[in-house]
């Protein structure tokens, strides 16, 4: 209402083209509503792309975003070579933290193999800046296994990188559950594979969570500045979110929409307010020269 009132004396002191720009904006701004209304009506039918996934027995997959919590450092996990360590050991500083199974033969992979191709990349010292952990979500997975996987990816980067930097842990059920449980992370087991997000997390060294990472391909530039916001300790706003409001699930396609509507609509508003306090700003200086 107060938006309306506004809009209508800046129209009055800006004559027929001003009513003409109140109208178009105000229409515009109808827009995003409409597209909230959509999202919402397809969420009440259970189409909502952003909700947890669930089986017929009602548990949930999925991941709830918990921004600033702390893991807990008191876990322990042993690593490629059987040796148990406290999470608190191994995270001492910004620390990439990523929730998979060995023994997957899909996303997991790919997931690992992403960061593997980026890691290089990375502007900043492996094993002295930051470090990763994989950690197994099978409390039946071994060391040995994981010394396997650890050869592999190692040997995928085709540059130099520390083992030290990249360590690759199981542990038991007690101890994943703790970890998982903090970050927002929920999984299932199915059979011998599981179901499980495609998504890593960012710590600081006293390990606060300060961003997600989504996916199994990675920008050099967004895990650089998640390590730079670990190091320096701050939460950021996760780039799925920012993209969610550009793109839109379509269960017809199966895959994810660009918004033109509403990003134009957002790039008209935004040159429409500028415009509008130009106008309102160089009036006043001349009614100022004037008097």
């Amino acid at each position: 209402m107060i938006g309306i009132l506004m809009g209508k004396h800046i129209a009055r002191r800006l004559g027929s083209q001003g009513k003409l720009l109140i109208a178009v904006v105000m229409a515009l701004l109808l827009l995003p509503q409409l597209s909230v209304a959509h999202v919402e009506e397809d969420a009440g039918k259970g189409r909502n792309p952003g909700s947890a996934s669930a089986r017929e027995d009602g548990v949930q997959v999925g991941l709830d975003e918990r921004l600033g919590a702390m893991i807990p450092l008191d876990t322990t996990f042993r690593d490629e070579t059987g040796r148990t360590l406290r999470l608190g050991e191994l995270i001492t500083g910004p620390t990439i933290i990523v929730p998979v199974y060995y023994g997957c033969t899909n996303v997991c992979n790919f997931l690992q193999g992403g960061l593997a191709q980026v890691l290089p990349a990375i502007r900043r010292t492996p094993g002295v800046d930051y470090r990763v952990l994989s950690v197994s979500i099978d409390e039946t997975e071994t060391p040995q296994l994981a010394a396997g996987s650890q050869r592999m990816y190692l040997a995928a980067m085709n540059a130099p990188f520390p083992p030290g930097a990249w360590r690759f842990l199981t542990g038991d059920a007690a101890n994943i559950r703790r970890l998982t449980e903090a970050a927002g992370y929920r999984f299932q087991r199915r059979g011998r594979d599981f179901m499980h997000p495609v998504a890593s997390f960012v710590v600081t060294g006293d390990g606060k969570i300060v961003r997600y990472l989504y996916g199994t391909s990675f920008l050099s530039k967004d895990v650089t500045l998640a390590l730079v916001e670990a190091g320096q300790g701050r939460t950021g706003t996760t780039i799925r979110k920012v993209v969610s409001y550009c793109f839109s699930f379509d269960p017809a396609q199966k895959s994810y929409q660009f918004n033109l509507l509403r990003v134009s609509a957002t790039v008209v508003i935004l040159c429409c307010g500028g415009f509008f306090a130009f106008l309102v700003l160089t009036g006043g200086a001349r009614k100022k020269r004037k008097t």
